[in-house]
């Protein structure tokens, strides 16, 4: 299973490598790379193992961190945000592996070349450490992208936890250049495409547990598709939290994505 965590004792400062400003992996962390399967071009991870013997024993969920828009694998461990600081807190506390993807872009919203990113390095994962359930998070763009791959995906997904995330890509109109780019079209030309990422279309697909936040005055990624998801879920009898900040923009606080982190983990934990 794929489990992304930040490790909380780290510090937050960017790092510079001798080649002038590209990133450089610290003590505790691992910068992987990978010769990707869709294209054969070398894509990269991060990963934060906990010790080999930790509190609980060896790892056994690994977390996953979906970064946002304009960001890239290393937005979890580098960004003192809320959103990065509970995942790795929580990872930490639960002896997890954390799990940073690039996913294929900066801008990807987990379009085909990132899908199939994702399930690699799910698949690596399991095999370098052995984990045996995965939990999938994310913010802002990696909310969607959690959404979007737990209902592609339901067979490698135990329990999702998104962020600010929309379920419904066909109505979404921020970012549309850019999502454009990573779908291969435009919404027109390729409907189905843009369905076929939209989690709101496959609920019956979601038999995991789920967990999200949305903010009620958050103008970049609205809250009114992951809420009509909910309501779905619900009437499912789907095992999900969702926390609506009507008060909030575009951010989770620290609070309030731990919740969802434990959740997920708390419904991983039931299933040994």
């Amino acid at each position: 299973m794929t489990v992304l965590c930040v490790m909380g004792a780290m510090s937050l400062a960017a790092a510079a490598s001798d080649d002038g400003g590209a990133e450089v992996p610290r003590e505790g962390e691992r910068d992987v790379a990978f010769v990707a399967d869709y294209d054969g071009t070398e894509q990269r991870y991060v990963v934060v193992a906990p010790p080999e013997e930790g509190a609980d024993g060896p790892p056994r969920v690994a977390l996953f961190f979906l970064h946002g828009h304009g960001s890239d694998r290393w937005q979890l461990v580098r960004q003192a945000r809320d959103e990065c600081r509970a995942v790795l807190d929580v990872g930490r506390e639960r002896n997890a592996v954390c799990v940073s993807p690039d996913y294929r872009a900066t801008t990807s919203w987990m379009g085909p070349a990132a899908e199939a990113d994702v399930v690699q390095v799910i698949a690596e994962v399991k095999r370098d450490y052995g984990v045996e359930r995965i939990i999938l998070s994310g913010g802002s763009m990696g909310g969607t992208a959690a959404l979007s791959f737990a209902a592609m995906h339901p067979d490698l997904v135990d329990a999702a936890a998104s962020m600010n995330g929309t379920a419904n890509l066909l109505e979404y109109e921020n970012f549309q250049d850019a999502i454009m780019e990573s779908f291969g079209g435009t919404k027109a030309a390729i409907p189905e495409e843009y369905k076929r990422r939209s989690a709101e279309y496959w609920p019956e697909r979601l038999t995991m547990p789920i967990g999200a936040t949305v903010s009620g005055q958050d103008e970049s990624v609205p809250p009114e598709s992951v809420l009509r998801l909910a309501g779905v879920l619900r009437a499912l009898e789907r095992d999900i939290l969702i926390i609506h900040r009507e008060e909030l923009g575009h951010f989770t606080e620290y609070a309030d994505a731990r919740r969802i982190l434990e959740f997920a983990f708390d419904r991983v934990a039931g299933k040994e």
